[in-house]
């Protein structure tokens, strides 16, 4: 990239469809080409000199497809979304926030009239919060939950960056509920879950990078919930394992585990664009 504009060279072997382009040189043009319009000229007189054979192929395509444009009835133009909408979440993701968010407010409630043994004198709150982010987590990259995931992976600015946005507004929509909970319930701390949280959700998208965000997260909830929730309900005594993970001086050691997984993430940050 040259001042405001692509060199010349750089179209040219966009153009050509170089091999030999780095991945971020690819990813910076096409998205540098989404907002300038002198360039996407560029990039079309190159295309017809660098790449003829492309350009006959997309005349003959088009060509083929304006007589049946032509003739095709015009459909009522719908609402648009806002850009930042599509930018920060996906279609999908509204159903997830709102279990979430009721899940948020069942564990409250049964906080407020269970019988305190029968979790074992652990808050039910407690027991889901440091892995309640993951559940939307889970649906923020899905390739099976998601109708447009082959539109949305396809674009410049998918991958990470993407990922990013849609985890960010899972957690402006979660943690807030939490901390209104902590607050109502008064059974614990926003120490003990928080930084928790933030490293279960770094450690999902970290691993994301490997086996996918979405087998990540659920078995990480997976095994939160056979390790911890389910023997608190079935024993009704607080598991070895919550009592471990969740007092102040293990702090220190959920927040190694998130330097860890954002270490990771930045690591691996050219992984999510091939996931």
């Amino acid at each position: 990239m040259s001042g405001e504009h692509a060199s010349r060279r750089l179209i040219d072997d966009y153009a050509r469809g170089d091999a030999t382009m780095a991945a971020d040189a690819v990813w910076a043009l096409e998205a540098h080409l989404e907002t300038c319009a002198p360039c996407r000229s560029r990039l079309a007189a190159s295309v017809a000199t660098e790449a003829p054979g492309i350009a006959a192929l997309v005349d003959t395509v088009r060509a083929g497809l304006e007589p049946q444009l032509d003739a095709a009835v015009p459909v009522p133009s719908r609402r648009r979304r806002p850009r930042w909408v599509a930018a920060w979440l996906t279609p999908v993701m509204a159903p997830w926030l709102a279990m979430t968010v009721v899940v948020t407010l069942v564990a409250l409630l049964l906080d407020a009239v269970a019988s305190p043994t029968l979790f074992g004198n652990a808050s039910p709150l407690l027991l889901v919060a440091p892995v309640l982010p993951l559940c939307g987590v889970a649906a923020s990259w899905s390739r099976g939950l998601d109708p447009a995931h082959e539109l949305t992976a396809s674009t410049a600015r998918a991958g990470l960056p993407l990922l990013l946005r849609r985890t960010t507004s899972v957690l402006v929509v979660v943690l807030p509920g939490l901390l209104v909970g902590d607050w109502l319930t008064g059974t614990m701390t926003a120490a003990q879950w928080l930084l928790p949280s933030l490293a279960f959700t770094s450690t999902a998208l970290a691993l994301g990078s490997v086996v996918g965000v979405t087998r990540a997260a659920t078995g990480l909830l997976a095994t939160w919930g056979v390790v911890v929730a389910v023997p608190a309900w079935a024993t009704g005594h607080v598991p070895l394992a919550l009592r471990l993970v969740l007092q102040p001086d293990q702090l220190p050691g959920w927040g190694l585990l998130l330097a860890l997984g954002t270490g990771a993430v930045i690591a691996r940050r050219n992984a999510y664009s091939t996931l």
